[in-house]
C-alpha cells in the first residue's frame, strides 16, 4: 500500500498539487487506523490530508478516479488476471520507437505509469517563462496541445502496424481493445479543462439604483456634457458615502457594550447592572491593491474607474494604485499628492504610459509579480479593473493564481457587458476561475454598488 499512496501523491506533485512529505507520512498513519476496504474513509483520508482549498476538489477527484478506477477497470474487465497476450512486444515495439518525450509520455500511461503523461497536462497549464520570453503569444500552450493529440494518433498507428506485422499465433485483440481504450482516456483528458472549481466564484450583477437615467447609461455612451454631469454625480455621491462612514467609525469609536464583562460586574450588586462596560476596539481599515486598464478597448470607461481607485483612498489605510496597457506604471503618489481631476488627467497624459501599444494582461501580471509582490499581504483587498482582452497574447493566469495566495480577496471590475465576456480575444473565463468574486462595471449604478459594498 504504501508504494501504491506514493505513487498516487507523485500523480498528484505532478498535477500541480502541492503536497509535503509530512502529509504524507500523516495520511500514511491515519489509513493504519481505518478500514482501508471501505473506500469512502480511504478516499476522505487522502482528501483530508492532499486537498488543502475546495478549489482543487475537482482535480484531486478526477486524479482519484483515474488512478483508483479507470485504469484499474480496464484490467479488471479485459483480463481478470492480467495476462495480455503480447503486451511486453508491443511495450517493447513503442519504447524503442519513442522519439521524443511526449511520445515516451503517452507510451507510459499505456502502460500503467500516468506520471508522464500528467506532467505533460501540467506543462500546458504553466508554459515557462523561457518560452515565452521570445515571443509573448499564448500559442505555446495551444502547440503543446496539438502536439500530444497528434503523438496520441501516431502511438495508434504504430500499434495498427505492429498488429498487420506480427506473425506469431498469439491473439492480440484483447490487448489492442486495452491499449486503445486508454488512448482515447488520454485523449479526453486532454480535451478537459477542470483544474478549478468555478463554481464558487461570485458573479455580483447590481440591481440598486441611484439615478434612473444617468445611473443606467454605460459609460462609453455618455456625451461630453453627460461625463461632466456624471463626473459632478459621483462626486456627490462619494462626499454623502464618506459622510455615512465618518458617522460609523465616530459610533464605533464609542464601542459597543460588552455583555459579559458587564454581568460580571453587575455580580458586585446582586445582579444589577450599575455600570455599562463597553469594548474598545477600534475599526480596522484593510489594504488595497488596485490594477486599472487604460487601453483603447475600455478607454470610455478609464476615467470613471480611476475616479473609482482615487475615492478608495479615503476609507483605507492604504492603496497602492496601478495603471496599465502593455506594462504596469504605479501612480500611487499621483493620487495622493493631487486632487482628483487633476490626478486623472496626469495619469491620462503620464509619459510612461504607451496607449498606442497593444494590451498585455500576462506582461502587466508578470512585472507586477517582479516589482511589487511584496506590497500584498493577507490583510490586501486585490482590485483589477479592465476587459480581460489580451489580444491573444499569453495571459500568464497562474501569476494571478499566485497573487491570489498571497492577499485576502481577489476582485475583477469588467466595464465591458457580460455577454461579450469570453468572446474573441477575452481571457475572463481563465482569469475568472483565479478570482473571489468577479462584477461587470459598465454604468454608475454598478460602480457606486461596488463602492458601498467594499467600504460599508
Amino acid at each position: 500500500m504504501l508504494d501504491t499512496i506514493i505513487l498516487f501523491v507523485s500523480c498528484c506533485r505532478s498535477s500541480g498539487l502541492s503536497i509535503a512529505t509530512s502529509e504524507v507520512l500523516d495520511c500514511m498513519d491515519q489509513l493504519r487506523r481505518i478500514d482501508m476496504l471501505d473506500e469512502k474513509q480511504f478516499k476522505a483520508v487522502l482528501q483530508t490530508n492532499f486537498v488543502k482549498s475546495y478549489r482543487i476538489i475537482p482535480q484531486f477527484e478526477k486524479l482519484y478516479d483515474l488512478f483508483f478506477h479507470q485504469l484499474k477497470k480496464e484490467l479488471s474487465e479485459t483480463d481478470p488476471d492480467n495476462h495480455f497476450p503480447g503486451r511486453n512486444e508491443i511495450q517493447d515495439f513503442l519504447k524503442n520507437d519513442s522519439p521524443d518525450e511526449a511520445d515516451a509520455a503517452v507510451v507510459d500511461f499505456l502502460f500503467d505509469d500516468p506520471n508522464p503523461y500528467l506532467k505533460q497536462m501540467q506543462l500546458i497549464q504553466t508554459i515557462s517563462d523561457k518560452q515565452q520570453q521570445a515571443v509573448k503569444s499564448n500559442m505555446g500552450a495551444l502547440n503543446l496541445r496539438l502536439s500530444i493529440m497528434l503523438t496520441i494518433n501516431q502511438v495508434r498507428s504504430r500499434m495498427a502496424n505492429f498488429q498487420g506485422s506480427n506473425h506469431s499465433h498469439q491473439d492480440l485483440a484483447p490487448t489492442l481493445k486495452q491499449l486503445n481504450k486508454r488512448l482515447d482516456m488520454a485523449g479526453q483528458m486532454l480535451r478537459q479543462d477542470t483544474r478549478f472549481d468555478d463554481q464558487h466564484v461570485k458573479v455580483v450583477r447590481s440591481k440598486d439604483s441611484y439615478r434612473k437615467n444617468l445611473g443606467t447609461m454605460p459609460f462609453s455612451s455618455l456625451s461630453p456634457a453627460e461625463i461632466l454631469e456624471m463626473r459632478d454625480v459621483v462626486n456627490r455621491l462619494v462626499r454623502k458615502l464618506k459622510d455615512v462612514v465618518g458617522r460609523r467609525y465616530a459610533a464605533m469609536r464609542k464601542g459597543t457594550i460588552d455583555i459579559k464583562k458587564t454581568l460580571r460586574h453587575a455580580d458586585k450588586y446582586q445582579g444589577v447592572p450599575m455600570r455599562l462596560i463597553f469594548r474598545n476596539r477600534p475599526p480596522r481599515k484593510g489594504k488595497i491593491v488596485t490594477l486599472c486598464d487604460v487601453s483603447g478597448s475600455v478607454f470610455s470607461a478609464a476615467r470613471f474607474m480611476l475616479n473609482l481607485i482615487y475615492s478608495l483612498q479615503e476609507y483605507f489605510t492604504q492603496v497602492k494604485s496601478f495603471v496599465f496597457v502593455s506594462g504596469l506604471t504605479d501612480v500611487t503618489d499621483i493620487f495622493s499628492r493631487q486632487d482628483i481631476n487633476t490626478a486623472i488627467e496626469t495619469v491620462m497624459n503620464h509619459p510612461d504610459i504607451h496607449y498606442q501599444e497593444y494590451t498585455d494582461y500576462g506582461e502587466t501580471l508578470r512585472q507586477f509579480h517582479k516589482h511589487h509582490m511584496d506590497c500584498l499581504t493577507l490583510k490586501t483587498t486585490f482590485i483589477l479593473v479592465g476587459d480581460a482582452r489580451s489580444n491573444y497574447l499569453n495571459p500568464q493566469a497562474h501569476i494571478l493564481e499566485e497573487i491570489r495566495n498571497h492577499c485576502c480577496r481577489m476582485i475583477w471590475l469588467n466595464p465591458e457587458p457580460e455577454r461579450f465576456w469570453n468572446t474573441g480575444d477575452s481571457e475572463m473565463r481563465t482569469y475568472s476561475h483565479h478570482c473571489h468574486e468577479v462584477r461587470p462595471c459598465i454604468n454608475l449604478n454598478q460602480l457606486m454598488s461596488f463602492i458601498e459594498h467594499l467600504v460599508l
